[in-house]
């Protein structure tokens, strides 16, 4: 049996620490992958301040992470769709309520994976490239294409145009760079909103229009835009995106609902140990009051919002749309790229810890990759 290392939280708000692990043999429909490289995201450290708050089911010792490439080195009963050796992607998700595994998480050599939350990689896209992708991807198409969400088509590879245009706030982003993509493969129109620097970057991706997000005119400029379209919705992503797309689903026809990516507030400067509470207490106090905004604003103008959990497409439709219906042949035939480009950081599981703290400081139009 293969012998097991992790990047443990060890406690509620511990550091993080390496440590032997136990090896997990897969179960029915699960996979086990030797991990090669993982993606980091604000979620993965927000677990280590914040997941007596978050994830609150979490029993401890608990392993963190989402984002996973790596080689199959065991199948369980009833997978068929992998061998030991396939190179594959996949989503980690042992933080989700359902799962509540620490055999699930990404940061550590040997992880247990949902069979039908995974997808094989081409040989020729590299582990760190394709470790960008099954956090983004999943958050993105939740938003899309959940029943309870914007519902729309499903991708395909020849997408039907259904005339109708999605508003992506944040195009630039992990999960804004997957919209687009996601959006122009289901047949939608898309315009986003970037840094003029990344303009060509979502246009690339297939945006039809970009908008300057930090432009006083952005709002009436996008309305304007989308004057005599009908619109499929909106996927908000980042801080202050939430009420803008309200303003501008709000002001147009179609489908206005407005999926949210982001919370109000930040807790990034929320400190696991000494000052806790003193920056606590306001960032609740601004969540609260942020979140009735918001509610308020979308009322007054006719808009439905709801805010997006990144896993629960792993029990619905959704996970197998994706992961097995779509990106296979999409990623093979180079219909959807592995974006945003990753930047490698470190090699080896205790180099992850620094990678977080980098990525809090901000990233752009890139996603930050540790090698294993």
């Amino acid at each position: 049996m293969p012998e097991n290392t992790a990047l443990w939280i060890n406690a509620k708000r511990a550091p993080f620490a390496v440590g032997p692990a136990p090896y997990t043999a897969p179960r029915a429909n699960e996979i086990v992958v030797r991990v090669r490289a993982v993606a980091v995201n604000p979620f993965d450290r927000l677990q280590q301040t914040m997941g007596d708050i978050f994830t609150p089911w979490i029993a401890h010792p608990f392993v963190v992470g989402s984002d996973v490439a790596g080689e199959v080195v065991e199948t369980g009963s009833g997978v068929t769709r992998f061998a030991v050796g396939d190179r594959v992607i996949g989503y980690a998700a042992g933080s989700d309520k359902q799962r509540n595994s620490a055999a699930e998480g990404a940061f550590q050599n040997y992880v247990v994976l949902l069979a039908h939350m995974a997808a094989p990689i081409p040989d020729a896209m590299n582990f760190e490239s394709a470790a960008v992708l099954p956090l983004g991807i999943s958050t993105a198409a939740c938003g899309l294409f959940q029943k309870d969400f914007l519902a729309m088509t499903p991708p395909s590879a020849a997408p039907t145009p259904t005339g109708k245009t999605l508003l992506v706030w944040g195009g630039s982003t992990s999960v804004g760079s997957n919209a687009i993509q996601l959006a122009v493969a289901a047949g939608y129109n898309v315009i986003t909103t970037a840094s003029p620097r990344n303009f060509a970057y979502v246009k690339q991706l297939g945006a039809r229009e970009a908008f300057d997000y930090r432009s006083k005119t952005v709002i009436a400029d996008i309305v304007s835009a989308l004057r005599g379209e009908k619109i499929a919705g909106a996927l908000a992503i980042g801080a202050g995106s939430a009420a803008a797309c309200i303003d501008i689903v709000g002001a147009c026809q179609g489908n206005r609902f407005v999926a949210l990516a982001t919370p109000p507030t930040s807790f990034d400067a929320v400190p696991a140990g000494r000052g806790r509470l003193r920056r606590l207490v306001p960032a609740i106090a601004r969540m609260l009051a942020g979140t009735l905004s918001q509610t308020l604003r979308a009322r007054l103008r006719g808009v439905r919002t709801k805010m997006i959990w990144g896993s629960t497409l792993i029990a619905n439709e959704v996970g197998p749309m994706i992961f097995e219906a779509f990106l296979p042949l999409a990623l093979a035939e180079g219909r959807f790229v592995a974006a945003p480009s990753p930047t490698v950081v470190g090699a080896g599981l205790a180099q992850i810890p620094a990678a977080l703290e980098r990525q809090r400081l901000g990233v752009s139009a890139t996603k930050l990759v540790v090698t294993l």
